[in-house]
Parts: C-alpha cells; structure tokens; sequence
C-alpha cells in the first residue's frame, strides 16, 4: 500500500480523513483532444457516483448490444468518488440506442455524445483533475501549507496508489498466486493481475531511489521522460542542461514497467537487491510476453490551489497526468485513512 512506501519530504505534518462521503473525492478526466465529429465510434462523456468504470462497461454493453471488448475506455477511476470520464462504443453497422437509458439518479449521468474515428485507448488521455475534501484534519497549519507549497513547486514520488493492489493487497496477492498456479483466469482478471506486478516492482525501485535521495536527480544512465509527453531518451552523462531541466520539471528520471525489453546495466547494479527480489515477478512478465515500458519517477501536480475550510476541512485540487494517483500526493501531505467509505478500483491505469 501506499503508506508503506518511503517519503520523499520526511514526516507529514498532519492527518486527515479522506473518502468520508464520494463527494469528497471527484476526478474528471481531461481528453486532451478533439472528437472528429464522425466514425463508427460513438464517445459519452459520464459522471458516476460508487460506480466502479467495468461495471458501467456492462451496463453500455448490455444497452448497446456490443460486446465488452469494443468499448473503450482510458483510464479506470474508482468507485467510492465522484467521477466524469470518457467511453467509446463500437456502432459499426448497429443502431445507436437512447443513451439517456443509462441514467440512474445519484449514480450516472450523461454529459455528452459524440463520434471519432478511433475506439478509446488505455492511457490516452492528458491528465485528471481532482478536487479532494480532507476532514478531521490535525496539524500546524504553518506546516501544511508549508507542504503545499513544497508538493507544488517539486512535485511527489510518482508511486502507483493502493487502488492498483486492491483492497488490503488483495489483488496483489492474488497475483502472486497466480504466478505460481498459472490457473486460466479471464482477460479482465490478467490485466488486473499484470497490472498490480508491474506496479509493485517499479514501487520497489522507486522506493530504493526515494530512499537514496535521488528520486527527482537524473543519474548516469537513466532513461528521461519529458514532462507531459510520451518522449524519452537515455541520458549516457549528466550535462548541466539536463540537471537544470530537472531541476525545472521540464523532464524526470525514469524507471521501468517490467517486461521484455533492455535495461541498463547501471540500473540494474543499482536496483540489483530489490530486482533479486522480484525476480520472480520479473521473469513471469517477461515470459508473458509484456513489453517494457517506462515511468517518470515523479509527479508534479499542475494547477495546484487549496484552501482552509471554516469546518476545520482541507480542500485541495490539482491536475495530474495520466496514470499518476492522487494518494501518492496525498502521502506526502498527511498520514491519511480512509473515511466512512472504502476505496475500491483504481483511477487509473497503464
């Protein structure tokens, strides 16, 4: 979970309690591009309320009368919150249905219709917006907004959040059982499973980086991602350019999302206890045949604003990009647990 990995800025200063109600927690998705207006695709854009996003995937299956695996989504967001993100449904050759169908009250609602030429990726849109209500809040608050303006200015590790393990571990673990059965799972069941390895050995390597201080330092050999892109680039030596561009935020030290694919000789020397740990996990998603991919090492909260309630609450909102949690943020601000209402599936996704 995420409370078990090391901090980046030492102790917080405070406490709080989040997900008291699912209107403390709202994400809305930012596509980051237009629709073309035309295609088989048709896109809706849908709030919903402790709706986690497969079950919504059913529901416009089932009214659509398409298949699960032609409706696209980017990222999954979590139940226990008040969401806003994007689906698209393959129409070729069907009759579109009335889509205000799927309205429920207090749990979806339709925000807009309309058509692309593409189904919906994983992972494909720019960013989600936050806007958090943390209660029973203790602490100084010279501290905390001490804090904030830390987190603000020189972002947080980049950790995947409890969301991506399951409750308690619960996917994890049976991830892990998983790799030693090898039982046939569903298709839905595997990307969860893949998902929640892949995440506990990039957290694994983070965690060694963030306790050697340099989680936000380009070392000799790392692999840099530029800040909001998809580009990246080996970076052999540190020149004061790219020391300077780091220091800025304009890119980040990256770190692998294990799977078939090279990795340096220097990061393997420095992460060779952790990897000797994992190496299990590491040789099963090789052997699956995953691609290995890469991961900023830290996020930067965008458009960061808060405020001091008069009801003794924090409220706080800020954009991250895709993939990023919340709760990696969050950890950093104050030692947080969950309110009335437990957390369910992930707000994101790879």
């Amino acid at each position: 979970m995420n409370h078990d990995w090391p901090t980046a800025w030492g102790v917080p200063p405070g406490s709080a309690l989040i997900r008291c109600q699912p209107e403390d927690f709202r994400v809305s998705e930012e596509l980051g591009f237009e629709l073309s207006g035309e295609g088989e695709h048709c896109f809706l854009r849908l709030q919903k309320r402790q709706v986690n996003t497969l079950e919504l995937v059913q529901r416009l299956s089932e009214l659509s009368a398409v298949p699960a695996r032609d409706i696209g989504y980017s990222g999954l967001k979590d139940r226990n919150a008040v969401t806003q993100q994007w689906f698209s449904v393959g129409m070729a050759g069907r009759t579109e249905p009335d889509w205000q169908a799927l309205e429920v009250s207090g749990e979806v609602q339709v925000l807009a219709v309309g058509r692309h030429l593409r189904k919906l990726k994983r992972g494909v849109h720019r960013a989600n917006r936050f806007t958090l209500i943390l209660r029973d809040l203790t602490g100084e608050r010279t501290l905390l907004e001490q804090r904030l303006r830390l987190l603000d200015e020189a972002g947080a590790p980049n950790y995947f959040g409890e969301q991506r393990f399951g409750r308690n571990g619960s996917t994890l673990a049976q991830a892990r059982r998983w790799i030693r059965g090898r039982q046939r799972i569903s298709r839905e069941k595997r990307s969860l499973y893949f998902s929640a390895l892949r995440a506990y050995v990039f957290n694994r390597m983070l965690a060694q980086r963030v306790e050697s201080g340099e989680w936000n330092t380009v070392l000799p050999g790392d692999v840099c991602l530029l800040h909001g892109t998809r580009s990246l680039f080996t970076c052999a030596e540190v020149s004061d350019d790219i020391s300077q561009r780091s220091a800025s935020g304009d890119l980040h030290p990256g770190l692998p999302l294990w799977g078939q694919g090279t990795v340096g000789a220097r990061l393997l020397e420095q992460q060779a206890t952790y990897l000797a740990e994992c190496r299990d996990i590491c040789d099963f998603l090789e052997a699956s045949g995953l691609e290995l991919a890469w991961r900023p090492t830290r996020l930067m909260p965008d458009d960061f604003c808060w405020q001091f309630c008069d009801d003794g609450s924090l409220r706080v909102e800020f954009s991250l990009g895709a993939g990023c949690y919340a709760t990696a943020l969050l950890a950093e601000l104050v030692q947080y647990k969950e309110g009335s209402i437990k957390s369910g599936i992930s707000s994101e996704q790879d």
